[in-house]
């Protein structure tokens, strides 16, 4: 597989951390199965897939060839059959309601056709555009004009997402932007998607796995107690729901090209 990341221009980039493609066996007439997990991360994200009807779901749902998804609360598998090349827009957590207008809990857990969104023909476009770079341009170009069109920020709800992401307690970071327990739930589950809480364990959780990634532990039990899980079964039972693995396993069998969208392999194909 091939894998890269594209920075979005200086416009875009508090709405988009990057662009990024994977492909794999483009112009092979390859046929092999990928077996993929999509991990929990509280990013919501755009995705075009040059060839439509690859990817699908374990209830065998064809994934959009042209969609959004909303943060999702636990790790969901997808197949794909033959060669594929697939463009993302990873967003910022609390970009779906700028770009949208939308409230992030009505697309969590959800991939959402673009056209059910907003009407567009971007996927025309992408479809006759001939290079990545170009399709990147279209992609570009929708999202700056859908920020141009909403003209909507919520700078509490950004600063919130922060200090979520740095890892702050919701006792702290009410403290330190005066919310009640009430009015941080609500401004996060509209902007982001779900409770600070679920919000902040995803963080936990991700904070835990780029440690994991590194192997640059002395034990399993010294990242537990870093990462200030109350002890490893603790830490385990949460890595299992969103991931379906224990952390042995996640090392053995994850191939991660995209952060987040490993290829899982199986006892079977060692």
């Amino acid at each position: 597989m091939h894998y890269q990341e594209i920075k979005p221009i200086p416009a875009l980039q508090d709405y988009i951390r990057y662009f990024w493609v994977l492909e794999s066996g483009i112009g092979e007439g390859s046929t092999m199965r990928k077996d993929f997990k999509i991990l929990p991360d509280g990013i919501p994200a755009l995705i075009y897939q040059d060839t439509p009807n690859r990817f699908r779901d374990e209830q065998e749902v064809v994934t959009p060839q042209l969609y959004v998804y909303g943060a999702f609360t636990t790790y969901t598998n997808q197949v794909v059959e033959g060669p594929f090349r697939i463009i993302g827009a990873y967003l910022e957590p609390t970009a779906l309601k700028t770009i949208f207008k939308v409230d992030a809990f009505e697309l969590s857990n959800q991939n959402i056709p673009l056209n059910d969104l907003v009407s567009t023909p971007l996927l025309e476009l992408l479809q006759h555009a001939k290079t990545v770079e170009e399709k990147i341009g279209w992609l570009s170009r929708f999202i700056l004009r859908q920020v141009q069109a909403v003209q909507y920020e919520n700078q509490k709800a950004k600063y919130a997402s922060v200090l979520l992401q740095h890892g702050e307690s919701l006792p702290e970071i009410q403290r330190k932007m005066q919310l009640s327990e009430r009015t941080l739930e609500r401004l996060i589950k509209q902007h982001i998607g779900m409770s600070p809480k679920q919000f902040s364990r995803i963080m936990r959780f991700q904070s835990s796995l780029a440690l994991l990634r590194t192997r640059e532990f002395d034990t399993l039990t010294s990242l537990v107690y870093e990462q200030e899980y109350f002890d490893q079964s603790h830490y385990i039972r949460e890595f299992k729901t969103f991931t379906g693995n224990n952390p042995t396993q996640f090392l053995r069998y994850s191939n991660e090209k995209l952060t987040n969208f490993p290829e899982w392999k199986t006892a079977k194909d060692e």
